[in-house]
């Protein structure tokens, strides 16, 4: 027998959006497909450090996706992170993390380096400027070929990692958080960026998570003013 409670169940862009509290855990659901919860967070985490350590100064960061905090938590304890950036289209999910999932991830939004917007990362990545970030931490999706909306499938394709590339400083880095393995994404990654890595984190149960990272060719650095 499990102790469940709907904290709050709202109708968001996605459909019907849930958060459940559950043996001490939140855990957020959409349209009744679990999204993420509070247990463990660690390739969340990952996901934001591995593009945190690699990316050039002054460490402009766009984290498109808030989820329960951890990854903002993450980019916020790393020393090279002057700014985030946070893109989030639901305004609950913003809501919550301000309210009853802000003790599980240290108040992160109201930390003055993180700027906040209720929007589609999809449109907000394809009209920002050029060069005006240097790291982009895409965490949307169950990954790159599990939606939770179809038209994020522009993020992982190759408009969407062009643009990515054109948004990012040179040497700039963009990091996927995927569930499973993306070999036609990863493939796709390596048309557009160098020194792709793939890293498995282990998790409680079935495939590992898998985190994709990309560095922006110096070469691009005559693109940027």
């Amino acid at each position: 027998m499990h102790d469940v409670t709907v904290v709050e169940r709202v109708v968001g862009r996605c459909g019907e959006l849930a958060l459940l509290r559950r043996d001490g855990h939140y855990e957020i659901v959409a349209n009744g497909v679990f999204l993420m919860d509070t247990r463990g967070g660690g390739s969340e985490r990952l996901h934001v450090s591995a593009a945190a350590v690699r990316m050039p100064p002054p460490g402009r960061m766009l984290i498109g996706g808030l989820g329960v905090g951890f990854s903002l938590a993450a980019a916020l304890a790393h020393p090279g992170v002057g700014e985030v950036h946070v893109v989030e289209r639901e305004p609950a999910v913003l809501r919550w993390n301000r309210g009853p999932l802000a003790p599980v991830n240290a108040n992160a939004l109201l930390d003055p380096r993180v700027r906040t917007y209720e929007a589609d990362v999809v449109d907000w990545l394809a009209n920002a400027p050029a060069c005006s970030l240097d790291a982009i931490c895409l965490d949307v999706d169950n990954g790159p070929e599990w939606l939770v909306t179809p038209g994020n499938a522009w993020l992982y394709s190759n408009d969407g990692l062009r643009t990515a590339a054109r948004v990012l400083s040179p040497d700039g880095v963009l990091t996927i958080w995927s569930s499973a393995p993306a070999p036609a994404f990863v493939a796709r990654m390596n048309e557009h960026f160098a020194e792709v890595e793939i890293t498995e984190v282990s998790a409680a149960q079935g495939e590992p998570d898998v985190i994709v990272r990309g560095r922006v060719p110096l070469k691009s650095a005559a693109a940027c003013p």
